[in-house]
């Protein structure tokens, strides 16, 4: 066969590894409520079963995400459902940064408020979700989503220079340089995973708690629908990883 005929094919992508377990403290920080649901939650709760400490922190309140709902009445709304979303997977600590939603901007700002989260609850591990520009298929990603990627991962250094946002450390937050991973959960590129199976009907009950927000987003019976999603998401990348279903992770040591 020469060059010219040859079919082109991509070298098959290398497996998934093992997200590294050695850690006590993980923080999670995303744009909306929701994103954790959809992104990792049945980590979240194999981690918090094993006694692990897991917070989130919120950018927005979700307050502009329901499309029959005035932004007032959202926001409390996608608040409660939050609150029990997380306690499903075993998180009590939920925290709001008010930015706005939807129209969050990167910059200096939400790196400010991040990194102070960062030193309020010191994490050896921190998470978010997908900050590239698109998610696998090439599906366009949100701007919230991207801004507030980016400012995790940078936060992560500004969090530990004292000279970076001193302001931060004349409240008493001082700088924390403990942060060891920083873990983008939905990446189109993942490089390491946590087994699903474990933690998966905690993760649909707390997918399901944000009903009102399904059911304005999708016909599809609330249950059917949160299972169908979260069973292809997590069989997505599972040949990569054994075979099993998993929560994927593109993983950024420090």
């Amino acid at each position: 066969m020469s060059p010219a005929s040859r079919p082109l094919t991509d070298p098959a992508p290398p497996p998934l590894l093992p997200l590294p377990d050695d850690w006590q403290r993980a923080l999670a920080v995303v744009a909306h409520p929701d994103d954790l649901e959809y992104g990792c939650s049945a980590a979240v709760a194999a981690w918090t079963a094993a006694g692990r400490d897991v917070t989130y922190v919120l950018a927005t309140r979700g307050e502009a995400g329901i499309d029959t709902l005035a932004p007032r009445d959202a926001g409390p709304l996608r608040e409660k459902e939050q609150l029990a979303g997380a306690a499903a997977v075993g998180v009590s600590v939920v925290e709001f940064l008010d930015h706005h939603d939807g129209v969050i901007e990167y910059g200096l700002g939400l790196r400010r408020d991040i990194a102070a989260a960062v030193r309020r609850h010191r994490p050896e591990l921190l998470i978010t979700l997908n900050h590239h520009a698109t998610w696998g298929q090439g599906a366009w990603n949100t701007p919230d989503h991207v801004a507030v990627g980016r400012g995790v991962l940078d936060a992560a250094a500004d969090a530990g220079n004292r000279w970076i946002f001193p302001e931060l450390g004349e409240r008493g937050l001082d700088p924390w340089n403990g942060v060891r991973w920083v873990a983008v959960a939905n990446s189109p590129a993942p490089t390491h995973a946590v087994p699903a199976a474990p933690g998966f009907e905690r993760a649909v009950d707390a997918l399901l708690a944000h009903r009102t927000y399904l059911e304005a987003l999708t016909d599809e019976e609330p249950e059917t629908y949160v299972r169908r999603f979260l069973t292809t998401t997590t069989r997505a990348h599972s040949a990569r990883f054994g075979g099993e279903p998993a929560a994927v992770f593109e993983l950024f040591a420090r």
